[in-house]
């Protein structure tokens, strides 16, 4: 239903009847992951004239990953996090632990 690098990838769906008896599918709630739980691999520096998907292709390699920096933050609302300055945590994915694969690094 979802693009692989979607953050509803996964998510399962439900099914309502209304009170006319027709159906209709939809997306059950995403519950965000503690940002403490995820595997950290880097941090970045936000530096002047930054946007969040601009960051996120530098780190992940697509720009429509800036919703696992979200996560990763702690920000319900992503623009708020692309602070001149900020240092922003770049995690892997949750339950993607970091192994011996990747080490913690700057990008």
């Amino acid at each position: 239903m979802f693009a692989i690098n979607s953050r509803y990838q996964g998510i399962p769906t439900a099914e309502i009847e209304l009170p006319d008896g027709r159906k209709v599918l939809y997306i059950r709630r995403r519950i965000l992951p503690d940002p403490d739980a995820l595997s950290q691999i880097g941090q970045r520096k936000v530096r002047v004239g930054e946007r969040l998907d601009g960051i996120a292709f530098e780190a992940f390699g697509d720009a429509e990953l800036f919703w696992r920096l979200a996560d990763a933050n702690r920000a319900m609302n992503p623009p708020d996090i692309v602070t001149v300055g900020a240092t922003l945590r770049i995690t892997l994915p949750p339950g993607i632990p970091a192994g011996g694969l990747l080490g913690a690094s700057a990008i």
